[in-house]
């Protein structure tokens, strides 16, 4: 490197990430204070702002201007705090696309995992593994209806590409590792012909059953609790959703799985899967790179994977014509027909 190129050169991005853990966290600090509930009903100046949250005015003032450098709240010359169209989307917590459930489990259970990146990079596997039942189903069970929204979006879209609506007879779908129940809830909501067979740990199980009650189709599903490689699946199923679920299991119980998914379906039925992926030279994008981290952060052999790889397991188990559907969410969905 020339003296010329070297003294072009700026630290300025990396001292950035020096800090990058501060916006999830002044996020959350806000959301825990309900500055974005209190500022969707009018823009308010720092005091006011105070007294309607109760936190202090030297912590806000912090955190506030924090986020209006993040295009998260907005200051006008009156110095009144107002809501931007994004926060006033995602953050406001009686909005239906609100993310601010993920952002209050941040300081609590994400980061602290992350805070042993070292070791966990020297010793190959994580100190608690979010993908064992015993370590995970406490974990999944608080986490899972908080990340609803992010899911909902695109289980909507597979039910619109699927036609749901034009069924004419009885359509049966296997939601494994349910979670929230958000697939199997979009789908039954798109036909009352629809029937959900959800499979996941017995503790999750009570919020699947929560949720799709909330949405009035609980009376259209089956449930059933145990391990994904053990439970009894059922079928044959026209449709079959794994749900971010492949990344928490790696390669081999992800191939397993796949098979399984397949001896359980009819043929020409469709399995759709949602994953954090990855480019095929695992150079981006930034999401699923670091989702990959996350895993090894949080599980025994997880990681994120390309459309590629996914596609060649689809395959080799049997299902034919894997492609994806763009759908909203962090990723566009894979589909494969089984034959």
């Amino acid at each position: 490197m020339t003296k010329a190129a070297s003294s072009s050169l700026s630290p300025d991005r990396l001292l950035q990430f020096v800090w990058s853990f501060a916006p999830p966290l002044a996020i959350e600090a806000a959301i825990r204070h309900r500055v974005f509930d209190v500022l969707a009903m009018k823009p308010l100046g720092l005091d006011d702002l105070a007294k309607a949250t109760g936190a202090s005015t030297r912590g806000l003032a912090a955190i506030a201007d924090l986020l209006v450098g993040l295009g998260l709240l907005a200051r006008g010359d009156d110095q009144r705090y107002a809501l931007t169209p994004e926060s006033a989307a995602f953050l406001v917590s009686d909005q239906p696309g609100f993310l601010g459930g993920m952002f209050r489990h941040v300081s609590s259970e994400l980061l602290p995992n992350w805070l042993n990146l070292f070791e966990i990079v020297g010793a190959g596997k994580p100190a608690k593994s979010i993908n064992l039942a015993a370590q995970g189903a406490p974990f999944f069970a608080e986490f899972v209806e908080d990340i609803f929204p992010l899911s909902f979006p695109a289980a909507r879209a597979l039910a619109d590409h699927l036609e749901l609506f034009r069924a004419s007879g009885p359509v049966s779908a296997l939601d494994l590792a349910s979670g929230s129940g958000v697939w199997g809830v979009a789908l039954a909501r798109a036909s009352r012909l629809v029937r959900v067979r959800a499979i996941d740990w017995p503790d999750v199980l009570h919020v699947t059953r929560r949720v799709a009650g909330r949405f009035h189709v609980g009376d259209r599903f089956t449930y059933v609790a145990g391990d994904l490689l053990e439970a009894d699946f059922g079928g044959p199923h026209q449709i079959a959703t794994l749900g971010q679920i492949l990344h928490s299991e790696g390669v081999e119980r992800s191939r397993a799985l796949l098979r399984r998914t397949h001896a359980a379906m009819a043929p020409g039925g469709t399995i759709a899967i949602a994953e954090f992926l990855v480019d095929a030279d695992r150079r981006g994008p930034m999401s699923g790179l670091i989702f990959a981290v996350n895993m090894a952060v949080n599980t025994q052999a997880g990681g994120a994977y390309s459309f590629e790889e996914i596609s060649g397991w689809l395959v080799e188990a049997g299902f034919a014509n894997p492609r994806l559907l763009h759908a909203p969410g962090p990723s566009p969905l894979i589909l494969a027909t089984r034959v």
